[in-house]
Parts: C-alpha cells; sequence; structure tokens
C-alpha cells in the first residue's frame, strides 16, 4: 500500500514534465500513426486480395514428332535437344535431359499440354542410322513405340511493361523439399513469428558484430514479400518501418499458406536483359530447362541460395561462388533433417547442371513471329497477348528455322562482294499440309527490321514457268510433255505504245521442241507461244485464284514480270507440292488459356485436289530440271537421291535469283537480291539455288517419288507429232502422259525411214541447247 501511495506521489511530481511528451506521443499516435497504418492497411489489402501476377504470353514451336522411318540424323536430333533447353546429363533419368550413346539416345522427355491434347512425360530410346529414325523403344520396357513427341520449345516470349517472366504455381504443387528447405535456409521461425523475428535480428546482428561485415540477414519471408511487392531497396529508417509495419499487417489479415505461395510466385532469382526471372517455377526452366516439380536436391538447393543474390550468385556467370554458396544450402538441409548427411554429400559432388541456353526467348526469329502476328490478330489483338498467361503454339522446326538461317549466312559469305551488297529471304514449309516451318526475313537472321519474306514483292522471273505449264498440261487432249510448241522470235506491242522483244537467256532459238524440253532448259520464248496459246487471261485467272491481286495482265507475265513476296511463291509452289491442293500457309495451331484449355484451333480441312495429273506431270518436269536442267547441280550433287524438283528464277538484268524446290517433306523458296533493286550479278543457279542446296545438305527430309505419279502412264511419243511412237523409232522419248489421254495405236517408223532416205524431215525437234545453265 505504502509502495502505491509512493508511486502516485512520484508520478504527480513527474506529470508537470511528461504531460507535454505525452500528448505529443498521442498527438503522433492518433494524427500520424494510425491514420499512416490505416492507409498502409488498406494498400496491403487492396495489393493482396487482386494480387495477380503478370504472366507473359509464350510461343512454342511445333512439337518434335519421332517414329521408326522419319528423316532424321544425330546433328539435328541435337540440335533439336539443345533448342528445347534439353541437357546432356550422361544419364537421361531426369525430365529434360538425354544422353548418347553411340547412334542410341535414350531422351527423358517433359511432356506438355497443347492444341491437340498433349502428350505425358516419357522416357525414350531412339536409334539412329542410314539418316532416319531405325527403332523407337520405351527406355525401361523395352516395348516399342509407334509415336512420341518432345515437348515443344518456346521461340518467344511476348511481355507486358513489366517485361517480367514467371510461371503461377499453387502452393501444392510445390515440392515439399523446396518449401521446407527455404525456411530453412531463409526463415527458420516463419510459421511462429508476426512477420517479423526478432531472435533472428539479434542473431544476425551478433553474427554481423562478429564479422565486421554482413554475412547474416535478419528479415523474415514475409519482410523479403514486402520488398518485392511494395518497397524498393534504399537502406534507410523510412523504409525498414515500412518494410517492418507492412509485414505485421500481412501477417495478421493472412494465412502463412497464402503468404508463402506468394513469395514462392514473386521472389526475384534473375536478370536476362530487360527480363526478371520472378518465382521458383520459372526459375526452374531458366537454369535448369526442366519444370520445378522435376528439379533435383540440388538444384532447388541452387535456386534457394541464390534468393539472397540473384546476381552475385549467378550460376552462368559467378560458377564457383554458386557452387559454394548451393553446397553449404545443401549442408543447412542436412543439418534440419531435410536430407541425410549421405544424400546431402552425393548432391554436394554433382555439377550445378546449368543449361547453356536460358529459356527466355524474346522474339527470337522475328520474321517468323510477323506472321504469327499477321495469322491470329484478328482473333487476339496485341493488348490481349501482352496482358499474357497465353500459350501460343506454332508450326515452326526449330532444325529447319536454323538451317535455313545458316545456309543463307554462309552462301551470302561464299558470294564475295555480290553477297555482301544483297540481301536474302527464304521460306520453308511442309510440302503435305502446308505448315511454315520455317521464315527467315534478312541475311542477317535476327535482325528486327524489314522482312523481306513477307513484304519484299520483287519479279520472280522463271520461276512462274511451272505454272503456265501446269495450266497447258490441264488440257491433256491438247498438250502433253512431248507436244512441240514454237522457240522462235517474238515481237509484241505493248499497251504503253513500246515494242516488247523478248530474247532467251543465250540469245538463240531452238525452233520446235518438246514441251518438256522448253520447260527443263527455260526457254523463254517456247514459254511465251505456249502462254499465248493457252491465254494469258487464263493464266491470270488461275494465278489470281491463289489470292493474288494486281496480277499483270500483259504476256510479259508469261516470263515473270510479276513482283511477289517469298511467302506468296511459296504458296504458289505449296499447291503442286501438295499433289494439286490448295493449302493456305498456316504458321499457328492452336492457342492455350492459363488453365490448358483450348481457345482458338487453327485447322486446315484438305478437300479435294484440282488437276491434279497436270500438277503430276509438272512436278516430274520439275525433277528433270533438277536432273539436266537449269538446277543441274543437284542431280550432280550428293542431293540426287531426294529427287527433288524445283525451278530456277531470274529477273531482268539479274535483278533477283529465285529457287523454289521441294522434296516429299519440304518446299523450301528462297530469294536473293539487292534491296535498291539494282542488278545483284546473281542468276538463280548461282545465287537462290547454292543456298537451298546448302539448306538439303543438312535437314532431315524424305525423298520424292521419282515414279509418274497415280493417274499418268509412260509413253513413248514422236517429238515431231506429239503422238504415241513405237519405242525403236529415231527421237522417241519416254514421257508420262495422262492416262487414256493419247491414242493406243502408235505410229510405225516407215515413213520416218522414207523421209531418212531422202534427207530427213524439216520438222524434226532441235537438240537441247548445251549452253551454260545459268538461269
Amino acid at each position: 500500500m505504502a509502495f502505491l501511495t509512493r508511486l502516485r506521489s512520484l508520478a504527480s511530481a513527474a506529470w508537470p514534465w511528461l504531460r507535454i511528451p505525452f500528448w505529443i506521443c498521442m498527438g503522433l499516435l492518433f494524427g500520424f500513426v494510425l491514420p499512416y497504418t490505416l492507409v498502409l492497411n488498406k494498400r496491403v489489402q487492396d495489393r493482396f486480395n487482386d494480387l495477380v501476377f503478370a504472366v507473359p504470353t509464350r510461343i512454342y514451336a511445333r512439337p518434335l514428332p519421332l517414329e521408326q522411318g522419319a528423316p532424321m540424323t544425330p546433328a539435328a536430333l541435337e540440335l533439336e535437344l539443345t533448342f528445347s533447353g534439353y541437357s546432356n546429363d550422361g544419364h537421361g533419368q531426369v525430365a529434360g535431359s538425354w544422353a548418347k550413346d553411340g547412334s542410341t539416345y535414350i531422351i527423358s522427355s517433359r511432356g506438355y499440354a497443347g492444341p491437340d491434347g498433349g502428350e505425358l512425360p516419357k522416357r525414350v530410346r531412339v536409334a539412329l542410322g542410314k539418316g532416319q529414325v531405325s527403332s523407337l523403344k520405351d527406355a525401361a520396357s523395352g516395348k516399342t513405340i509407334e509415336l512420341a513427341h518432345l515437348d515443344p520449345a518456346r521461340i518467344a516470349t511476348l511481355y507486358g511493361a513489366q517485361q517480367e517472366e514467371r510461371r503461377i504455381v499453387r502452393l501444392a504443387d510445390v515440392p515439399p523439399l523446396l518449401l521446407g528447405g527455404l525456411q530453412a535456409v531463409e526463415d527458420r521461425d516463419f510459421k511462429h513469428h508476426i512477420g517479423i523475428d526478432f531472435s533472428a535480428i539479434l542473431r544476425a546482428s551478433f553474427a554481423n558484430l562478429r564479422a565486421g561485415h554482413t554475412v547474416q540477414g535478419g528479415s523474415t519471408l514475409t519482410q523479403q514479400l514486402v520488398r518485392n511487392l511494395f518497397l524498393d531497396r534504399d537502406q534507410n529508417f523510412t523504409r525498414k518501418f515500412n518494410e517492418a509495419l507492412m509485414s505485421i499487417l500481412i501477417e495478421a489479415h493472412y494465412d502463412k499458406g497464402r503468404i508463402l505461395e506468394a513469395y514462392v510466385n514473386q521472389v526475384f532469382l534473375g536478370q536476362q536483359g530487360s527480363q526478371a526471372v520472378h518465382g521458383f517455377a520459372a526459375a526452374a526452366e531458366f537454369y535448369f530447362g526442366r519444370r520445378m516439380e522435376d528439379l533435383r536436391p540440388q538444384e532447388m538447393a541452387l535456386l534457394i541460395g541464390m534468393v539472397k543474390g540473384p546476381s552475385y550468385y549467378d550460376p552462368r556467370r559467378y560458377p564457383d561462388r554458386a557452387l559454394s554458396r548451393r553446397n553449404l544450402v545443401l549442408e543447412q538441409f542436412a543439418t534440419t533433417g531435410l536430407l541425410t548427411p549421405e544424400q546431402a554429400k552425393a548432391a554436394e559432388a554433382t555439377p550445378l547442371g546449368i543449361v547453356s541456353n536460358g529459356q527466355l526467348p524474346h522474339n527470337r526469329f522475328p520474321a517468323f513471329m510477323e506472321l504469327v502476328r499477321a495469322q491470329i490478330i484478328s482473333d487476339f489483338d496485341d493488348a490481349t497477348l501482352s496482358a499474357g498467361n497465353l500459350s501460343v503454339f506454332t508450326t515452326l522446326d526449330p532444325a529447319a528455322q536454323l538451317y535455313t538461317e545458316q545456309a543463307i549466312v554462309t552462301t551470302m559469305k561464299s558470294l564475295g562482294k555480290r553477297g555482301e551488297a544483297a540481301q536474302a529471304a527464304g521460306v520453308v514449309t511442309d510440302a503435305q499440309t502446308g505448315s511454315v516451318l520455317a521464315v527467315v526475313g534478312s541475311k542477317d537472321p535476327g535482325d528486327q527490321g524489314f522482312n523481306r519474306a513477307m513484304d519484299a514483292r520483287r519479279a520472280i522471273g522463271s520461276t512462274i514457268k511451272p505454272l503456265v505449264y501446269l495450266v497447258a498440261l490441264a488440257q491433256p487432249e491438247r498438250w502433253n510433255l512431248g507436244t512441240l510448241i514454237d522457240d522462235v522470235p517474238v515481237s509484241m506491242r505493248q499497251p504503253d505504245g513500246t515494242q516488247w522483244t523478248p530474247k532467251n537467256d543465250e540469245g538463240d532459238v531452238h525452233g520446235q521442241v518438246p514441251m518438256i524440253d522448253a520447260l527443263v532448259h527455260s526457254w523463254n520464248l517456247a514459254t511465251i507461244h505456249l502462254g499465248l496459246d493457252v491465254g494469258v487471261p487464263r493464266i491470270k485467272a488461275f494465278l489470281e485464284s491463289f489470292g493474288l491481286t494486281n496480277v499483270n495482265p500483259s504476256p510479259s507475265l508469261l516470263l515473270g514480270a510479276q513482283d511477289l513476296a517469298p511467302l506468296q511463291v511459296a504458296q504458289l509452289y505449296q499447291y503442286i507440292a501438295a499433289d494439286g491442293h490448295a493449302l493456305p500457309l498456316v504458321a499457328v495451331r492452336g492457342v492455350v488459356d492459363s488453365k490448358g484449355q483450348t481457345i482458338k484451333r487453327y485447322e486446315v480441312k484438305t478437300g479435294n485436289g484440282e488437276y491434279q495429273p497436270a500438277v503430276r506431270l509438272v512436278t516430274w518436269a520439275m525433277q528433270q530440271v533438277a536432273r539436266s536442267g537449269t538446277a543441274a547441280s543437284i542431280g550432280k550433287s550428293g542431293l540426287s537421291y531426294l529427287n527433288a524438283a524445283g525451278k530456277t528464277g531470274t529477273s531482268n538484268d539479274m535483278r533477283d535469283s529465285w529457287f523454289a524446290g521441294f522434296t516429299g517433306e519440304h518446299l523450301a523458296v528462297i530469294w536473293m537480291g539487292r534491296d535498291d533493286n539494282k542488278p545483284s550479278g546473281l542468276y538463280g543457279a548461282t545465287g537462290s539455288l547454292r543456298a537451298w542446296q546448302e539448306l538439303f545438305r543438312k535437314l532431315p527430309t524424305r525423298p520424292l517419288s521419282a515414279a509418274p505419279g497415280e493417274g499418268l502412264e509412260l509413253a513413248w511419243i514422236n517429238p515431231a507429232t506429239g503422238k504415241r511412237s513405237d519405242p525403236q523409232c529415231e527421237g522417241a522419248r519416254q514421257l508420262p502422259v495422262v492416262a487414256g489421254s493419247l491414242a493406243q495405236d502408235a505410229e510405225g517408223c516407215f515413213w520416218q525411214r522414207v523421209q531418212n532416205w531422202f534427207g530427213g524431215s524439216d520438222n524434226a525437234p532441235a537438240p537441247a541447247s548445251s549452253s551454260a545453265i545459268r538461269d
């Protein structure tokens, strides 16, 4: 009692001195701290309740199909694996890894979900031989697998304003070792503190005092989350006060699971250029090329260790630092019982295992991406795509794209000064489906500027000739490959009053020649006479049926006086390569939302083929172009086994060099020329054809059948009359014709012998030109 009385008297005596500080404190509390706390509280709740992380839209290539008999080489397979972020760890046990033993590969795929359903992870044994997959088996059971796919590589990322890379995961999907290890290293009292861990602060203070510098931090996971979500990195009292207060407020409103889930998705773990990597799921892909769920203990330890300083412990730039930090974390795993000492030691003995290329491609293939945008812009505008969380699955074939880029770069360098002054573009498609596999818009493949594959419209020269012959051959009662056409001079008045007097490339004439020779040797005068007989309006209408506009109505169209982009030329040749099926060129397969649901599928329904006998005759004729005509270098090279069909093209004054050719699986169109439209000094055969050959020396592909297609028959023809002839008759040639289009009665050789007795026939066809092949 006496004590209380004494205490009251002391308080009464001190009150005059404490009154002013007391009211100042109360004023600060109710006038500033409380309102400030309420403001921060609202900010915290608003941010957390509406916490939606910006997730970029990802653009994917096509999945790589693997099946017995599919064309494949070791170089192409390893290129695909590397580009998809697979690592060669020598075992191929973990998803996203592979191993090699001679020509046999063990591959652990990651699985994927796509517009066509996708595929579960598999571990397969792939044996290669003779340029193809010789066997495909389940690696565990040894059973033969009919078909497997490698998950598609990401080829581009469409970021919003934040330029942040992340994958949103739920807490239930995070490996327990990752969650436990994170708390063991960063915040052991996470489950018990109120957002601030005073004991951790004291421990860190003593540790830092002993060391003389900062060696340990005392911030909790909640405080780290606050820094990532709300604050900057400045070290001042105001920021630290805000951090502590906001951490307490978060803990007051949300349970530990919600806080930990936000942290796992938000934590900053690296940077690639302007793109920041947030969250463990994105970091798993970026550093290891695998999903977070497939990480091994040592890989989880590295990511947890990097939380302390992603730049300082960057495993690509500072592997020694990263290894030391990782092993320290593994020791803590053992100390806290998350791993046994033996498991920790085994994990410490492993290399870092970082994939060489981070999985954050940002518009790696600008020309192809422009085509993707053009094809989906009617369904998804730029704002929708940038808002993100979509997966766009394309038709791009990484091997075809990279080999096309390499072929153009190599060829341009080999051309010396002509290559330095010129530009180039290329398009590769699936010959049967019209899927666009590769687009190159510049001789510098990464150039983000002018896309020549889509936008450079240049005169296509002789590349148009197969289309002229196709229209004629669609009338088999009038024309076949043995029909004689005139290769003689022509002079016509143009609509503008000028005289048009075209010539053959060598300036010579050949009289009457079979259609097959005229096309194989690309004789201009013969093509003009044929086109005039067919009718220029008819040929013009045929080209317009492919969606072309402003088609040249004059006869100069017959020699390729028509400006088209490489993509448009590919569309024309796709019709021939696809056996008379008018297939639109497609670069996108489908779009999937964040829940894995397909929201748009782009499908092409193949209708009945048109003019197929004529298409097959033209295909056979173009195969002769590659054997003995203007593209004979294909037949004379190691590529003769492909039985490729193709056509060279050169515009006036050698301004443009073209080659369009296809195998049984791939169509490729290459263009070369100068941006200023000055002469490039390149013929089709000396420029673009060389790049085409360089491409197909590396690209695995199926040969084109050398036999005439269905609906055709081989017949012996007298070139002088275009009618059937006995094989033993002089000059008789065996050519494919539309079945049933020629009378079955063959002409004998009697009158031919009579003519020979009297000095021969004036109508005998001229021999093929022996001049240099250049077109």
